[in-house]
């Protein structure tokens, strides 16, 4: 289960609605500080995402929740954006070649052509389940972890 901490921004009638910020991969690893591409990602604001899900139990604005989707959903979307279209573009290709030798023409070029067409074809069908498949998929609350809490410096 992939989990992440979100912060609960209203309650209505058994549903929360929760926001959760999008970060980048980037910043995570011992070179960040060294990284070209570490230092483009902090030029760019963080997002967030707001979502409503089903709630047993009361919430209150502030409240922080950790919520988890099955790997399972993000696994079978990636598949399918990436797979589909390598597999498309085998096929396709694999029947363009055969199509031009039957006909007496360059089998590169028709290759090349229904292989492309293949993998544009199969990646708009992927987008298309993927798309399906994450919306049909909610996360789950796996936890109500209360306020958030702020840290608060004394002065000297």
């Amino acid at each position: 289960m992939m989990e992440e901490i979100a912060r609960v921004v209203d309650y209505q009638q058994g549903w929360v609605t929760v926001e959760v910020e999008l970060k980048s991969a980037c910043n995570h690893c011992a070179s960040s500080e060294n990284c070209g591409t570490s230092t483009i990602a902090k030029a760019f604001s963080v997002h967030t995402q707001r979502f409503s899900l089903p709630s047993d139990k009361p919430c209150l604005s502030g409240d922080m929740l950790k919520i988890g989707l099955p790997e399972s959903v993000i696994i079978k979307a990636a598949a399918l954006v990436y797979l589909l279209p390598l597999i498309g573009l085998f096929l396709f290709a694999m029947v363009g070649q055969m199509l031009a030798a039957g006909l007496g023409f360059n089998t590169n070029g028709f290759a090349m052509f229904f292989g492309a067409f293949g993998a544009l074809f199969a990646w708009f069908i992927g987008k298309h389940f993927a798309t399906q498949l994450e919306a049909d998929a909610t996360p789950v609350i796996i936890a109500h972890l209360g306020q958030e809490i702020d840290i608060i410096q004394a002065s000297n």
